[in-house]
């Protein structure tokens, strides 16, 4: 088994989170903006039929609706948007380390190297 690893393996593996943090922090701000802005708008149009027409308790309930979706949408979408890019940020340094290790362990040594770490091959 191959159990020598050259020391710069470790440093050239540094993810970069930074811009990974920036973008999910961008995407939360500038959505929580967009919904802001949706219910204030919802509301202005409330408070203008509840004006116009005197009816509340009606035109209160159709409010709630459009306001709980909006909201639940914001949050499903950034919760799936998130799990999206944690997924993809992990599937690209497993890519990495694969190319890199198996640049590391060469031809003459990969089919070796594979029976030890899969077993043997199944045809």
């Amino acid at each position: 088994m191959v159990t020598d690893k050259p020391p710069t393996l470790d440093a050239m593996m540094t993810p970069d989170d930074i811009t990974a943090a920036q973008a999910d922090a961008a995407r939360w701000r500038y959505g929580f903006l967009v919904v802001v802005t949706g219910i204030i708008a919802v509301l202005v149009a409330f408070g203008a039929a509840v004006f116009a027409t005197g009816e509340f308790a009606a035109l209160f309930a159709g409010v709630a609706g459009v306001v709980g979706t909006i909201i639940g949408a914001y949050f499903g979408v950034q919760a799936g948007q998130s799990g999206k890019a944690r997924v993809e940020a992990e599937l690209a340094k497993s890519q990495e380390m694969v190319v890199r290790l198996a640049a590391y362990v060469g031809t003459e040594n990969a089919p070796k190297v594979i029976h030890e770490v899969l077993g043997r091959r199944r045809s």
